[in-house]
């Protein structure tokens, strides 16, 4: 594994991951029913063309072209009726029309389908129309949705709802697609205690653990497996046994927290003596303290203990790297400039991302910071919608500057 003592740009540090995390080389059959969110491993073919039948688009009558009248009523006699599912067997010909629904076959002979707002009147089998002025034709060709034989899914795509739909209309019920990424998370650190401790056995100096949940759920929507592997204490032997043995049963693990430069930060020094580090340091603000490497069979991302820097990094880090292994990619983050409300102080060398809240009028995306930023601060995230992106060689940034905004919802998809 390549190992880089200087901290890295974020770009870089995607970059050196995507090289060292392999594609998927096995897949497995799952039922379509089954497969929404999972990542296609072989291409899909239309064994069928979609409608595979010339099929009417309205309700209304099937008629000849050459039979219709623009400038007059005219009248056409019915020979039968086409529905879904059952349609008519046989031929329109000279001065006949067929009834016909909405996705039913187009009888043999006729090229137009004449809606059925446009009758004038009806007097036993003798339908009469109003002229004809429309330019539509109301049909659907075979094949207008899909051509039999044409690709309908690539390896590295992801079922979607609308995928899916589609695939079940070409009566596929099966799909080859990459397992799940097994991801266990830890949390580390003595001062931890997890969510639901009675608040009496809360000692001095201890807090509740965020990490963990937050973690899992801001994973929730990859192809991935979640496994909540607990706490770990602020004791290297007791971490060097808890990710060795996790190592064994998952493809990655994800810490937070004991990845900085205190006494008791001990996970960089266990992936040294049990593995491979690649880095362990970002130009990145919040989130400079992060390691990648592997251990044995696993590979592991060790997050920050803050959960602001556990935040950030999950989204900007972790997430493409866990839809990389699982052999996808999710989409380059969307950026957009907008102008600034509230002044920022920013110090040059790292990239800060601050939690921000935009908004769009008139136009023009305006942008304010959610307030004090500390790397503690859950609540800065509770009303933003946005990150605020400073870039390293930008020093403070004063109100009605430009700045770039990368949208919350945009990270999450």
């Amino acid at each position: 594994m390549a190992q880089h003592s200087q901290a890295l740009d974020l770009e870089e540090a995607l970059t050196a991951i995507r090289q060292q995390l392999p594609a998927p080389r096995v897949h497995e059959a799952c039922a379509l029913k089954e497969a929404l969110g999972r990542v296609i491993a072989t291409p899909i073919h239309a064994a069928l063309a979609l409608p595979p039948f010339v099929a009417s688009a309205m309700d209304g009558y099937a008629v000849r072209q050459q039979d219709i009248v623009t400038t007059a009523t005219y009248s056409l006699r019915q020979v039968g009726t086409s529905f879904a599912g059952h349609p008519y067997i046989g031929e329109v010909g000279p001065g006949q029309c067929v009834r016909v629904f909405t996705g039913a076959a187009v009888p043999t002979g006729a090229n137009l389908v004449v809606v059925q707002e446009n009758i004038a009147k009806q007097t036993g089998d003798q339908i009469t129309f109003v002229p004809h002025t429309s330019t539509e034709h109301h049909i659907r060709n075979i094949g207008n949705d899909v051509a039999e034989g044409q690709c309908m899914a690539k390896p590295g795509e992801r079922v979607t709802p609308f995928m899916l739909g589609q695939l079940a209309a070409a009566g596929i019920d099966r799909v080859e697609v990459f397992p799940r990424v097994r991801v266990g998370i830890f949390s580390s650190g003595d001062e931890l205690r997890d969510p639901g401790t009675p608040l009496k056995d809360l000692a001095y100096g201890q807090i509740y653990d965020a990490n963990r949940m937050t973690l899992a759920k801001l994973l929730d929507d990859l192809p991935v497996q979640c496994v909540d592997l607990g706490r770990l204490p602020d004791n290297p032997n007791n971490i060097d046994s808890a990710l060795q043995r996790a190592s064994d049963n998952c493809d990655v693990l994800i810490t937070s927290g004991g990845v900085s430069v205190g006494d008791a930060d001990y996970i960089v020094e266990c992936i040294k003596r049990h593995g491979e580090l690649g880095f362990w340091r970002l130009n990145l603000k919040p989130g400079k303290p992060l390691a990648f490497g592997r251990i044995h069979s696993s590979w592991i991302l060790g997050l920050p203990g803050n959960p602001i820097s556990a935040i950030i990094t999950a989204l900007l880090v972790a997430r493409p790297a866990l839809a990389h292994l699982a052999g996808t990619a999710l989409p380059d983050p969307l950026r957009i400039n907008a102008t600034l409300t509230n002044p920022i102080a920013h110090s040059r060398g790292r990239t800060e991302y601050q939690r921000g809240k935009f908004e769009f009028a008139n136009a023009v995306y305006t942008v304010a910071h959610t307030g004090e930023q500390g790397s503690n601060r859950l609540s800065s995230f509770r009303n933003a919608n946005c990150l605020i992106e400073i870039d390293s060689k930008r020093g403070d940034v004063n109100v009605g500057e430009q700045v770039v905004i990368l949208p919350l919802t945009n990270l999450l998809h």
